[in-house]
């Protein structure tokens, strides 16, 4: 039986790649500690970017994870998924389309089991789609609804939604289409939920109740009725 000195540990970070690195690259030093005695994640590759297989996407989490000599199994590769979880000794849920991969959550009965070992200590990482599951709901996701899941609502591992990728207007573009922050409001006209506009190499450390942005940009914080703020690194939610 695994000792654990928090409830909850996780790291929500926006991205698996920043630009100009390989995957999951600038992280490593940090995972490095944060998986620190653990010899195999299993890796939830349900969210399937530009529709990359399962075996694909896992294999090139195992090369990644190889570099800091952790072990990676897909949860395709168990017979049952549920007991891959209750089992596993921390969880990777990579990034990719948050319409699918919440559809494949509640397809395989997988929300609740996950939410019950992820509030008991198993150590967790979620990048882009991966990190949109912590919060209350998927609703702030950039995907688009290729499929439709029973329920926008996730995991709830934070008191708020995650935006990730977040991303400033540019004032020198012609482009007409609404910003990441107008979209924003507008979830906010018709909901009072709290949303984090997580930049590009930016992530959260979640330590049982305690919650702090890391990485080198800042993020935006949203709240209904309040003009959106600047988080700095370091700040704690």
């Amino acid at each position: 039986m695994r000792i654990f000195d928090f409830m909850k540990k996780l790291l929500i970070a926006s991205t698996s790649t920043v630009h100009g690195s390989d995957y999951l690259e600038y992280l490593l030093p940090r995972l490095t500690s944060f998986f620190k005695e653990i010899t195999t994640v299993l890796f939830i590759p349900y969210a399937r970017p530009s529709g990359i297989s399962y075996d694909d996407y896992t294999l090139k989490t195992k090369q990644a994870f190889k570099k800091i000599s952790i072990n990676v199994k897909g949860i395709h590769e168990f017979k049952n998924p549920i007991e891959s979880i209750n089992n596993a000794e921390a969880i990777f849920t990579g990034g990719g389309n948050t319409f699918e991969l919440v559809n494949q959550l509640y397809k395989n009965d997988l929300l609740s089991v996950m939410k019950k070992v992820l509030t008991t200590g198993t150590p967790y990482l979620g990048t882009s789609a991966g990190s949109n599951i912590c919060g209350i709901s998927m609703m702030n996701t950039n995907d688009m609804p290729i499929v439709y899941p029973p329920s926008f609502v996730t995991l709830g591992m934070i008191p708020f939604n995650i935006n990730a990728h977040y991303l400033d207007p540019d004032l020198s573009s012609n482009h007409m289409g609404e910003t990441r922050e107008t979209r924003i409001k507008e979830f906010h006209i018709y909901n009072k939920t709290s949303v984090l506009g997580l930049r590009e190499g930016s992530w959260l450390e979640v330590f049982d109740t305690s919650i702090v942005l890391k990485g080198s940009p800042s993020a935006r914080w949203f709240e209904k009725d309040k003009p959106p703020r600047e988080l700095p690194t370091n700040s704690v939610l």
